[in-house]
Order: structure tokens, then sequence, then C-alpha cells
């Protein structure tokens, strides 16, 4: 079987699901814990190089400040569990804002070996696509060159991104990095992962037709 060298992965639909069980939006987010670190374990096992998770964007912290402060703590105790395994771990986002959590500067500027290393984590907190394609666009919108003047210059190419809420968008994920990639919906909510969806998402990667526009 092909399996994707880089997995995206949007873990959308916290605050869906915990109104339908009947919470408050804020308290759907340390329920995604879990399943981020089962989808690591997975790429793990099936080879999978990079894993890139979609943790909150600047324009996720417009929200109450209530949601702000429980996806800000969902994010770092996903980041310091992922700490516990074979990974080797990079965060980014603009630590320059006060809306980046200061228990994560030590995982951004250089990726860091926990364990004994293996899959890249990266977890983007804070992210936002124009803060991260900002040196390479010129006042009159034109690129420019190196590529590697990118924020996220040490994220490679994303082969297969998927995303968990039904939503068919990729709200700013790694812009440039995606421009290939593959997308793949799962209905159900990030809390009601199950490793079928992630298996199943693997099994269509596979049956795609990868020629990168040749």
């Amino acid at each position: 079987m092909r399996v994707p060298d880089h997995l995206g992965v949007i873990p959308d639909g916290n605050r869906r699901w915990a109104i339908d069980k009947g919470m408050t939006k804020e308290k759907g987010y340390d329920s995604g814990l879990n399943p981020g670190l089962e989808v690591f374990k997975l790429c793990e096992g099936l080879g999978i190089k990079e894993l890139t998770f979609y943790g909150f964007t600047a324009d996720n912290t417009k929200r109450p400040k209530i949601q702000r402060l429980a996806f800000t703590k969902a994010c770092i105790d996903a980041v310091e569990l992922l700490a516990k395994e074979n990974a080797d771990l990079l965060v980014i986002g603009n630590t320059n804002s006060n809306m980046f959590p200061k228990e994560l500067i030590p995982y951004t500027g250089t990726r860091r070996r926990f364990g004994d290393g293996g899959v890249k984590v990266n977890f983007l907190v804070n992210y936002d696509w124009k803060w991260d394609i900002g040196n390479i666009i010129s006042e009159e919108g034109d690129i420019k060159t190196p590529i590697n003047l990118l924020k996220s210059k040490d994220i490679s190419r994303v082969d297969l991104i998927i995303r968990w809420g039904g939503r068919r968008r990729l709200s700013g994920f790694l812009p440039l990095q995606a421009v290939y990639s593959d997308f793949y919906i799962i209905e159900d909510y990030w809390p009601d992962f199950r490793r079928e969806h992630f298996n199943e998402a693997i099994n269509w990667y596979d049956k795609q037709d990868i020629t990168l526009g040749g």
C-alpha cells in the first residue's frame, strides 16, 4: 500500500460535538486529545514520515475568551502528550502575539527530538497563513524567492489532508505546502474519531492517481 509521506489533520467539530452532547462549546476541546494521540500512533505504525496538526489559528482567537482559553489549553496538553512519544516536534505560529501560549515557546524555532525520535510532528498554534508567507509577498502582491523565507519552511509539502467535521475548506492550512494535497473529508466530528476514519482515508489515498500536475 502507498501511504502519504506527510499527512495533515484538520480536527474540526469540537464545538458542534459539545452542543450535541448538551454541553457548552468550550467543553469539546479536551475530547480531542486522545484522537490526536491515536492518529500519531497510527502514522507511526504505517511509516508515515511527517504529521501536521491544525491547532488553532489567529482568527480563532476572536472567539469568546472561555473558548479561547479552552482550545489553547488543549493545544498545550496535546503537544505535551506528544512529547512523551518517539517524535521530532515543532510548533509553528506567531510567537510575537500575546495569544501564543508561553508554555509552547520551547517547542518553537528548532525541531526537538523526544524519545528515539521518528515521525516529524508539526503543530500549528496561533497560525496565520498571511503571517507565514509574509516574507515572500511583495507590496504589489508578487511572490518572491527563495521559498525558505516561509515561516513554516521546515514543514514539507503535504500529500494528504484529512478534515473531520464535514466542512469542505482548508481554512488557511499551510497554503503553499498544500498546493498539491489530496483532500479527504470525514463527516463525523473530531471527538468521535474512530480508527476506521483513518483507515478509510489512507485506503482512498492509495487509489488516487498522484501526478502533481504532470
